[in-house]
């Protein structure tokens, strides 16, 4: 079956491109992922598809393509022009999908032990989706994106996340709403900090919730939220690492135990 055929003032490519802009993006609750490798991870993970864009040699290169629109997914087929409108990268792959935001109710994360990853309004959206990656690879159980900083799904998110976003559990909040969801209910908020305990060498309870703020201003105000604060001990002449690389071994280092 030969998808339909868009021009490039089709209304749906028109739509579409609106999924670029943070708003649009909350209100219809739909995002763009780009590429077949992600189209082919966010299949496998069960994320609902609404529609796929593809050049006429994306669509016979990859087979995900195929697939995806044999289990009844549209997939249309347009130009490179239209598909470069629809991408916020220099050399688009010819593949964009929209899929369906899934952000699980806050205090759904901490019905079971385990380790809450949150970032503090990390700004940087190649930060914020290694970290989903990393979250993902040393299992955590479910990642808070701060109401003040990078959305979860702002388009490089997604592509720095390489898929993990989407097998993670992901919620939204602000300090005070995730302290009232974690009150009274035995879990420990730790925030990673150079004034903390070395985290490798630190007991910790089986429900933390970690919290890794930003390089410039750390945790701000979500350190009044920590009961506890955790470092990462260095030997060399940096002053601080990456917020990526530090909450990456702040997770590693949290989860031995479990392992």
């Amino acid at each position: 079956m030969t998808p339909q055929l868009l021009g490039a003032h089709n209304p749906r490519l028109v739509a579409t491109r609106e999924l670029l802009r943070s708003k649009i993006r909350r209100e219809r609750g739909r995002f763009l992922l780009e590429g077949p490798t992600l189209l082919a991870e966010a299949s496998a993970a069960g994320i609902p598809l609404e529609a796929v864009f593809s050049t006429a040699h994306a669509f016979e290169q990859y087979s995900i393509l195929r697939e995806v629109e044999a289990r009844g997914v549209p997939v249309f087929l347009t130009d490179e022009r239209s598909i470069r409108k629809l991408s916020d990268v220099a050399s688009p792959a010819g593949v964009i999908a929209i899929g369906e935001a899934r952000l699980t109710p806050l205090d759904r994360l901490f019905s079971e032990p385990g380790i809450v990853l949150v970032l503090a309004d990390l700004s940087d959206p190649g930060n914020a989706g290694t970290l989903a990656r990393a979250a993902d690879a040393f299992g955590v159980s479910g990642v808070v994106f701060g109401m003040a900083g990078v959305e979860p799904y702002h388009p490089k998110v997604v592509r720095a996340a390489m898929g993990s976003l989407f097998r993670l559990q992901v919620a939204r909040a602000d300090p005070d709403s995730l302290a009232t969801a974690v009150h009274g209910s035995g879990w420990t908020i730790a925030g990673l900090s150079p004034a903390g305990e070395p985290i490798a060498t630190a007991t910790l309870p089986d429900r933390l919730v970690l919290v890794v703020g930003q390089e410039r201003r750390g945790l701000g105000p979500w350190g009044e939220k920590c009961e506890r604060l955790l470092s990462i001990p260095m030997r060399g002449s940096a002053e601080s690492l990456n917020a990526a690389v530090a909450g990456a071994i702040a997770i590693y280092e949290a989860g031995r135990g479990r392992r």
